[in-house]
């Protein structure tokens, strides 16, 4: 039975696949900077027998396993590879080499993960009608996202996939735990970049100024307005600014300038492209009726990921076939956002959550901290689901 020799294989391979995870984990690349990271999956895939191309967008790499009839049906499985620019608290064997860069977000476990379900469908492909393309993509973490570029560049023809399934880890899931959701689900993102401008001098004087810092605290206040006030509140929608900074400014000085950084996450492309057009007029007039000038430059990032309704249902249920329904878990919408979004955008996608979380053993930090680790019994459960996924998927 198929499945039971996937099962097995993911047990008789996941210290295998650990000690790979753990390795990309101690050399951590950036986004776009991930040149030791492509050559390690490159000479991976090479080891399994597994045909590639290597220098996709720069760094990525591409796969392809071909089983009985390969043309019959053909899907895509997508992991990413780059790292944050965060200095890593654990105290772990496998902690970062590479200061001030770590695997915070688990695109190690991605790529490992990966590597470990390409080694598995490479042993079963006669057991199987179709093809799998493998997407091993750079710079997730940074606009314009190595999704983009991996689509510009051809990854997603020769041969096209009918669809494409992508995972992340999941901190506040147990391992052994997936979580999935039909629809709409993550949001948009754009960054915000803002620059008041006025006129500096003594903070005893503020008559003789005009007061940038003034301004920019209205102009933040006004802008959370146009959120509250015209989004429709059926939409998801948000904005936050997360820095702020004066050149020149002191406990006595009014500056000349302030910058002011944020981001804009909706599900709503109208909306969208509307609250644009409303942030930057307001701001500009804020200013402006303050004596000073803004500009506002809204970089356009990632669109929302919405995944294929009907593909998400199979693959739920293909989940609960592999793991039990205890064991596979329907998820909130999501604020945060993602470049696997692109796909979405040009064919049938579905992205999942990888438990990771282990409460017991103390393993719980989120994220993009400094702290983030994972249980790595999430690794068998990775890479024997995925494999199983994949054989149904082109099986169906």
């Amino acid at each position: 039975m198929l499945k039971e020799k996937i099962k097995q294989r993911a047990k008789a391979y996941h210290q295998e696949i650990i000690g790979i995870r753990r390795h990309l984990h101690a050399h951590p690349e950036l986004s776009f900077e991930e040149v030791e990271t492509g050559k390690y999956v490159a000479h991976k895939l090479k080891e399994f027998g597994i045909p590639y191309q290597h220098g996709i967008a720069d760094n990525g790499v591409l796969g392809i396993i071909e089983g009985k009839n390969p043309s019959k049906k053909v899907i895509a499985l997508r992991a990413d590879m780059d790292a944050l620019p965060i200095t890593e608290a654990n105290d772990v064997p496998y902690k970062s080499k590479n200061e001030g860069v770590m695997h915070a977000c688990g695109h190690d476990v991605h790529t490992s993960s990966l590597l470990g379900v390409a080694k598995i469908l490479n042993e079963l492909k006669t057991d199987f009608e179709g093809s799998i393309k493998l997407l091993f993509q750079p710079a997730e973490e940074r606009f314009p996202g190595g999704a983009s570029l991996m689509i510009k560049e051809g990854a997603l023809e020769n041969p096209t996939p009918n669809n494409i399934i992508g995972q992340h880890v999941h901190p506040p899931l147990e391992a052994g735990k997936i979580g999935l959701r039909p629809g709409m689900y993550m949001a948009s993102a754009d960054e915000i970049y803002v620059t008041v401008t006025g006129k500096g001098g003594h903070g005893a004087l503020p008559h003789k100024c005009v007061d940038p810092i003034v301004i920019t605290a209205h102009i933040i206040t006004a802008l959370q307005q146009i959120i509250s006030r015209n989004a429709n509140p059926t939409a998801p929608t948000l904005l936050t600014f997360g820095k702020i900074n004066s050149t020149g400014g002191s406990t006595n000085v009014i500056p000349n300038e302030v910058k002011l950084e944020g981001t804009f996450r909706a599900m709503d492309e109208a909306w969208r492209a509307e609250a644009h057009i409303k942030m930057k007029k307001m701001a500009e007039g804020i200013a402006e009726a303050m004596g000073g000038s803004c500009d506002f430059h809204i970089m356009k990032g990632y669109p929302f990921l919405k995944n294929d309704e009907q593909l998400t249902i199979d693959v739920k249920k293909y989940a609960i076939e592999f793991l039990g329904a205890e064991n596979v878990i329907d998820l909130p919408i999501r604020m945060t956002a993602e470049d696997f979004s692109y796909y979405t955008q040009v064919m049938p996608a579905c992205f999942y959550r990888l438990g990771t979380g282990n409460k017991a053993k103390n393993i719980t930090s989120q994220l993009h901290t400094s702290t983030f680790d994972i249980d790595e019994t999430a690794l068998e459960t990775s890479i024997g689901l995925m494999a199983w996924l994949a054989v149904k998927e082109l099986g169906n």
